[in-house]
């Protein structure tokens, strides 16, 4: 499976644990759609987790409240918050592999995020997950 699917498999894994609160290893052992792929349009995996997609769930679980306040700093004017849950997920996804999964690269980490925020999000979404990216990656490293 491409990194990409585990990618999204482990988004929609904390999207439903944030909004649902079901627990995060009962999500990596079912994984986020056990029922099938439902109406969806875009392809998300189903089943259980990959060891890659665990490790993000684990990963961002583990390092929500850092992700946060690297994500809070970079979006002026926008409370964690306010920021909708599926977006909240892109982007601590792609923030945890930018700052603890060296094997990624920040551009890929990047374009991922802005990609699932392409298909899965409102239309101006990309553009404020990549403005957010940028601000939280400059604050990170002049920091």
């Amino acid at each position: 499976m491409r990194r990409t699917d585990q990618r999204r498999a482990a988004i929609f894994a904390l999207y439903q644990h944030e909004v649902t609160g079901a627990p995060i290893e009962a999500l990596i052992e079912r994984g986020p759609f056990p029922d099938g792929p439902g109406d969806r349009e875009a392809p998300v995996p189903e089943g259980a987790l990959t060891e890659f997609a665990a490790d993000l769930v684990r990963g961002v679980d583990e390092h929500a409240a850092e992700l946060d306040s690297h994500i809070s700093a970079a979006a002026r004017d926008w409370a964690i918050e306010r920021i909708a849950p599926l977006e909240r997920s892109i982007l601590r996804v792609a923030l945890y592999e930018i700052l603890h999964r060296p094997d990624v690269p920040d551009e890929v980490a990047i374009d991922e995020a802005i990609e699932a925020a392409k298909i899965f999000c409102g239309t101006d979404t990309p553009a404020f997950v990549n403005g957010v990216l940028g601000g939280a990656i400059r604050g990170v490293r002049s920091g």
